[in-house]
């Protein structure tokens, strides 16, 4: 990796490679029999990577239905809702699995989904249902939080102004709130925390910033490769390193400011030219079977209240919350990525 060259014009590039192949590898799935109906899935690069849940559940719902699931990558959140909102044309896809609550709002203005009736829907977490009409429908949920590596010999910091100590220059890896809705909660966060300063705060966190990624896979990976020892994600990450790796080595640090939350929704578009069969998917996606499969691929907790979590969840820890709600989805995003452009 660039290790001498943290700029973030750099990542930005790695990125956009990293999504190309992505979106190659979401539209060589699996085939069911010739003549099978399919439906195609929008979604983030993380879903439907080697290790994300889109082959189980292609394979799952194939076995249910009949009909072939081709999943597309449209890069990191931030993105997938960019590109559904481009005006200059229409999603050519029937479902969309992605968009967070920070997009919600946006997202039900713009008549882009269309209700579901929906069995399953009976057994989601019920402080998970922000719309009543069920056009976006939750299917998992989790923390935003700092993840620190415990062998960098760095002592963790206790707080989002703890970041802008002069001990964590350059230690920090953050994604781009403008691409990532890991950036973007990031974002809703210090907004929660510091309210109209939270642009001095983004000013001062800036020396701390190796990098500014446009997705969460790049930052993420970027961390385990030890290109610093501080890194957003959630606070389940532990939970993958102790299934694959069995180490405790990476811990989520709990912050006095809370912890803001993320739902993830999923929803059939109107332009669809397969409703019934996307509902049955998106009914299938919130089933206890397939709600199985998250916990150990999106490292997420699944929004099925039946569904249960596995040994790695052991090391996961709840932690106070902080509603934070980007105040302007639209301006600050390129705002908070500007002062760290800027600075860089």
């Amino acid at each position: 990796m660039m290790r001498r060259k943290p700029l973030i014009a750099i990542f930005l590039g790695v990125g956009a490679i990293f999504f190309a192949s992505m979106s190659l590898w979401g539209q060589t799935q699996p085939s069911a029999g010739a003549g099978a109906p399919e439906l195609v899935v929008w979604t983030y690069d993380s879903f439907v990577s080697e290790w994300g849940p889109a082959a189980q559940i292609a394979e799952g719902f194939q076995k249910q239905s009949g009909a072939k699931v081709r999943f597309v990558s449209k890069g990191d959140g931030g993105a997938l809702f960019s590109s559904l909102l481009d005006i200059a044309k229409k999603p050519n896809a029937d479902i969309v699995i992605g968009l967070d609550d920070r997009q919600l709002e946006k997202a039900l203005t713009s008549d882009l989904f269309a209700p579901l009736k929906l069995v399953n829907l009976a057994d989601i977490q019920k402080d998970l249902l922000l719309d009543p009409s069920n056009r976006l429908v939750p299917f998992d949920f989790g923390q935003f939080a700092f993840i620190w590596d415990s062998e960098s010999n760095i002592e963790p910091p206790r707080s989002l102004e703890d970041l802008t100590k002069p001990i964590y220059r350059k230690k920090v890896i953050i994604m781009d709130p403008r691409t990532s809705t890991p950036g973007l909660g990031f974002l809703a966060w210090t907004q929660a925390v510091y309210k109209a300063g939270w642009r001095d705060y983004w000013k001062r966190l800036s020396p701390s910033i190796l990098a500014m990624t446009p997705s969460w896979d790049t930052g993420y990976g970027l961390f385990t490769k030890g290109e610093a020892p501080l890194v957003l994600s959630y606070s389940t990450s532990p939970a993958y390193h102790k299934a694959y790796e069995n180490t405790e080595r990476y811990k989520a640090l709990k912050f006095s400011d809370g912890h803001p939350q993320q739902i993830e929704f999923a929803g059939v578009l109107s332009t669809s030219q397969n409703k019934l069969l996307a509902q049955k998917f998106v009914d299938y996606l919130l089933s206890q079977e397939c709600q199985s499969f998250l916990p150990e691929t999106q490292w997420m907790f699944p929004a099925n209240r039946s569904a249960k979590l596995p040994a790695s969840f052991s090391v996961v820890s709840k932690y106070p919350s902080v509603n934070a709600k980007v105040q302007d989805i639209d301006r600050d995003p390129s705002d908070a990525a500007n002062i760290l452009i800027s600075s860089h």
